[in-house]
């Protein structure tokens, strides 16, 4: 993928997309220690995705629920996730862990599911957990899944820790080679009603910053004691 994925793409559509992108990294991925769920797309061969997830999920006894979305079949890197194949990544801990049984073509098919799982389980709060170049995309695609279905939640982005030229081992392609087409889908999806446009993602940023859970992390600021001097 290269630059002529963003033919037809104005410069305001790709400011929108820059804009989106940024603030959703605004948001302290200190604020995932305190949700209720951690969650994660899979997809595309990137077992990071799941790994991360899960090293987080045992760190954090606190946390409720795992939910992992399932991936498309049609990818010649998919797994099939089951229990063995989880605990071979390091799962210890089962109780609260659903994996979505049905195949997940798409990034839309995932985040119907995220959404329909936090309103049964009563899911107060969540943290997204997915490969940078792709997380800008499923965090305004489960935007979207929840304003269809009229839920609101704090959801925060936790992008995977893996350097961006390493292969995605579906294709072989580097994250700098992927985001072209990220860009152009977010633009075509948000115009077939898939994925949060920069006006709803505006509007829950300030619904969200206005949270407890992120009041709580962030940092204090350090006052300096009295008579203390400052230099340039």
């Amino acid at each position: 993928m290269g630059e002529g994925d963003l033919a037809g793409c104005t410069a305001g559509q790709f400011l929108d997309v820059m804009a989106a992108l940024t603030m959703i990294l605004t948001l302290p991925q200190s604020a995932a220690d305190h949700v209720d769920a951690l969650v994660v797309a899979t997809g595309q061969g990137e077992e990071w995705r799941l790994s991360h997830a899960i090293g987080n999920w045992e760190a954090n006894p606190h946390l409720r629920h795992l939910l992992l979305a399932n991936g498309n079949p049609a990818e010649h890197t998919y797994v099939e996730i089951s229990w063995d194949y989880l605990r071979g990544l390091g799962l210890h801990r089962t109780e609260g862990v659903r994996l979505q049984a049905e195949p997940a073509p798409n990034t839309g098919l995932q985040a119907a599911w995220i959404a329909e799982q936090a309103r049964d389980l009563g899911i107060e709060s969540l943290a997204l957990i997915v490969s940078p170049y792709h997380l800008p995309r499923a965090y305004l695609t489960v935007l979207r899944a929840f304003d269809i279905r009229g839920m609101r939640l704090p959801v925060i982005p936790v992008p995977v820790a893996v350097s961006p030229d390493t292969p995605v081992p579906e294709t072989g392609a580097t994250a700098y080679d992927l985001v072209p087409g990220e860009v152009k889908r977010i633009l075509t999806y948000q115009d077939e009603g898939w994925v949060a446009t920069g006006e709803q993602l505006r509007r829950y940023l300030r619904w969200l910053w206005s949270q407890p859970l992120l009041s709580d992390a962030r940092p204090t600021p350090v006052r300096p004691s009295p008579g203390a001097t400052t230099s340039q």
